[in-house]
Formats: structure tokens, sequence, C-alpha cells
């Protein structure tokens, strides 16, 4: 019975500690590509095209003044449903480059608004640094976007 018992311990403890080291590499990973820069970043080029309000979102939350941060959520809501579908639907020139990339990208932007929603009431700063990954993620949608849209009018 008592070896029963430890069996069990054992087995959830492993099981615990390997979902903990899976999100703790899911999270590195993704910041990892968000943190990579290209030759060129097409994200202010796509955002001005696509009238996106993601680069207004990252300067005011930067500036760190008080700002409605439900307003600046829901600007990065309407960023990012337009980016997936462009993304979804546009000319798929280089798409199997990133494919893994964005998708990565597109769970963890939903899991930070996730945590967005959970921490916006009780703690204000995890909430401000949540909408600053998801502004990342936004931007760096925008920027495979752009890279997409140049690597079509190239082909062309």
């Amino acid at each position: 019975m008592l070896a029963q018992h430890l069996q069990v311990t054992v087995t959830a403890a492993i099981a615990a500690g390997s979902a903990l080291l899976f999100v703790y590499w899911f999270r590195y990973t993704c910041l990892l590509i968000l943190s990579a820069k290209t030759a060129f970043d097409y994200a202010a080029k796509t955002a001005a095209a696509n009238q996106l309000g993601f680069l207004e979102v990252q300067a005011r939350l930067r500036e760190g003044v008080s700002a409605d941060l439900d307003v600046l959520h829901e600007a990065l809501e309407r960023d990012y449903s337009r980016l997936t579908y462009l993304l979804q639907n546009a000319s798929q020139a280089g798409a199997e480059d990133s494919s893994i990339e964005v998708r990565m990208l597109e769970m963890y932007y939903r899991l930070t608004g996730v945590w967005y929603s959970v921490s916006r009431t009780f703690a204000p700063e995890a909430a401000r640094r949540a909408l600053e990954d998801m502004s990342s993620v936004v931007a760096h949608l925008a920027n495979v976007m752009g890279e997409r849209v140049a690597c079509g009018a190239a082909a062309a």
C-alpha cells in the first residue's frame, strides 16, 4: 500500500515537473522568436498599409503613463484578428519557413491574453507586461506579413 502511494506521488511529481519544464521551454522559445531581428523590419509598413494600431499601443505602454489597459487590449485584439486573417488568406510565398513559428506565437498570444484577463484587476503591472508581450507578437506577425508581401512582389 505504501509503495503504491509512493509510486503515485512520484509519478505525479514527474508529470508536474515535465509540465512546468514544457511551459518554460514554450515561453522561452516564443521570446527567442520574438527577439530575432530580420534584415528589414516590415512591421511599420504593414501597420500603415493596414491601419494597425500596435505601434501606438507599444508607444503608450513604453510611456508608462496610466493608460486604460482595456482600450489597448482591444486595439491589439483588432490588429491580431486582422493580421491572422491576412496571413491565412495572403500569398503563401515563404509561408513554409515561418508556419510553425507563427502557430507557436498565435498560441503564445492567446495564453498571454488569458494571463492579461486574469491579472488586470489584481496586478496591473503584470497586465501591462502581458500587453507588451502581446504587442510584440502582433509586431512580429506584421513583419511576417510584410515579408510575404515583399517576397510576392519580388517574385512577380
